[in-house]
């Protein structure tokens, strides 16, 4: 039986990509798109770390899908505890890391996506799992929508996760190294979630950086993880291997970092109606 917390997250996210699909507008029409393609890269078979948030969420659907539909037999490794009991609800079986112990593939979103495929992630304040399930992959792969895709890292607030003992003091002193760091902002502030501070799946806090650019992300990524009282940050530097981006009007580019290529194709949109209406 889910606990109450359990259920009420997953009642949340259900809720959040059900109301995608009453009002499909374009940037929920591309986070489909994106998605849609993800899933059909996976093959029978395979272990796969899933991702948190709202592309992730129709990863996890269209995944389902494939699950009833096709008989595609999967192991997954979910990076939040509302990934792992949707994935558990459309009928794909799910097991820990340490189980697991390596991944063929890990499919994730993210909040800003460079040219050089470096990431923003940890809007969902998933962060942490998220980055130990995609290094133990052979691959990860990101989908997102085209505005993710960004000229430089930093307009989206970087989420900073930190323990709970000491958390002042972590924020006092990520400012602190924010003034010798080439970035254009240097606010921080406590994620909330209501009137009360945001916790993690480990119990944590997150601090959220308003950096508007950081012109060094590798740089900042390495100094903030230096900090006493520092978890894990959202900079994922060379950890994405591809990128599926989606368009509102079907069109669906994949980059390739490793091969150095590019492919484009479009997706009836019309397939995806009623991917949600068993639920």
């Amino acid at each position: 039986m889910l606990s109450g917390v359990t259920y009420r997250a997953s009642n949340l996210y259900l809720l959040e990509t059900l109301n995608m699909t009453s009002d499909l507008s374009p940037i929920v029409q591309a986070k489909y798109a994106a998605a849609k393609t993800a899933a059909d890269m996976v093959q029978d078979g395979m272990k796969v770390g899933l991702g948190t948030g709202s592309t992730a969420a129709w990863l996890v659907r269209c995944l389902g899908d494939r699950v009833r539909d096709q008989g595609l037999k999967i192991w997954a490794v979910p990076t939040s505890t509302r990934t792992a009991v949707l994935a558990r609800e459309v009928g794909i079986n799910v097991i820990p890391l340490d189980e697991a112990k390596w991944l063929d593939m890990t499919i994730d979103g993210a909040d800003e996506i460079d040219s050089e495929l470096n990431l923003i992630k940890g809007g969902g304040g998933a962060h942490l799992q998220e980055k130990i399930v995609a290094t133990a992959s052979d691959q990860m792969v990101v989908i997102a929508d085209a505005g993710k895709v960004v000229d430089a890292l930093g307009t989206f607030p970087l989420p900073v996760e930190v323990l709970h003992f000491g958390w002042r003091t972590s924020q006092m002193l990520i400012e602190e190294t924010l003034v010798s760091m080439d970035v254009l902002g240097r606010k921080t502030s406590l994620r909330m979630a209501g009137d009360r501070p945001f916790v993690t799946d480990e119990g944590n806090h997150v601090l959220d950086l308003h950096l508007n650019r950081i012109g060094n992300p590798r740089q900042l990524a390495l100094v903030l993880n230096q900090i006493p009282g520092v978890v894990e940050n959202g900079l994922f530097i060379d950890i994405c291997d591809r990128v599926v981006i989606g368009h509102g009007d079907g069109r669906v580019v994949v980059r390739d970092i490793t091969t150095g290529t590019e492919t484009s194709s479009t997706m009836d949109l019309d397939e995806g109606d009623n991917l949600f209406s068993d639920l």
